[in-house]
């Protein structure tokens, strides 16, 4: 098939729901052309169901169809399938100009002393080891662009990542991590004018909201909207308009930063 020329490209991972379908959504809004990768499968230890392949199929319908974007099911916890995803980003739209790490899970309940070995690498895998294999697979791509380069590699991360929550250990490790992944890729990308960013939204009603309600035994996850200044639970949107604006030209002069979209929570 003959590569798509001229439009930007940009793999997601996480695409099929949440803040990667959002991110996919805003990003195609833009013109991007998209990867988008999901699991679609349940993982082991983690104790709500994950996306299926009829929501990346919704996904790709959402980025405008097959002419403006590609599903991929893989996981981020396999570098040869994420080297597949990029493998499609060159054959089908001539490179990559962006890579969205935006797969994650959450799981807890017990104390970190407490805390099951198979939970804490499920979360660990899924939440940190995958953002650097997505880096492992998209870095090599970003910089095959000819210099001066305007590529962009942005992670979600969570605001667990800035304070920490009780029974949510694991999670709360796994994006601290993220940060310090992140900080680390810019320090390296800089002087190949490619950026490194993190997003840390709040309490974003999603699947992974009402897994997170559950460890605490809340019936409605509006509830933890109290932990906001503002008072409500953030739509997908709103971290995703973030995610598509570190992707812009304009936000160029930003690397390194950890950029919270969580409604006040982290700076109580």
């Amino acid at each position: 098939m003959t590569p798509v020329a001229a439009a930007p490209v940009a793999l997601v991972t996480g695409a099929a729901r949440g803040i990667g379908a959002a991110s996919a959504a805003r990003l195609a809004a833009d013109g991007w052309r998209l990867v988008l990768v999901d699991r679609c499968a349940d993982l082991p230890g983690i104790g709500y169901a994950m996306a299926r392949r009829e929501d990346l199929e919704a996904t790709v319908i959402r980025c405008g169809g097959p002419e403006h974007a590609v599903g991929v099911v893989a996981d981020t916890r396999d570098p040869a399938a994420l080297a597949g995803a990029v493998a499609t980003a060159r054959e089908r739209f001539g490179g990559l100009d962006a890579a969205v790490a935006a797969a994650g899970c959450i799981a807890g309940g017990p104390p970190a002393w407490e805390t099951t070995a198979e939970v804490w690498e499920q979360v660990l895998s899924v939440n940190l080891e995958g953002v650097w294999r997505l880096a492992t697979a998209t870095v090599p791509a970003l910089l095959e662009r000819p210099a001066p380069r305007a590529g962009r590699f942005v992670a979600v991360g969570s605001a667990a990542g800035l304070a920490g929550h009780d029974r949510l250990a694991a999670y709360c490790a796994a994006k601290a991590g993220v940060i310090g992944l992140v900080r680390a890729l810019a320090a390296e990308l800089g002087p190949h004018g490619v950026t490194a960013n993190c997003v840390a939204p709040g309490s974003t009603a999603t699947a992974m909201l009402d897994a997170s309600a559950g460890v605490y035994g809340i019936a409605d996850p509006e509830e933890l909207s109290v932990h906001h200044m503002l008072g409500r639970l953030l739509a997908p949107e709103e971290p995703a308009a973030l995610v598509a604006w570190l992707c812009s030209p304009e936000a160029g002069g930003l690397t390194g930063a950890v950029l919270p979209v969580d409604a006040g929570m982290t700076a109580r």
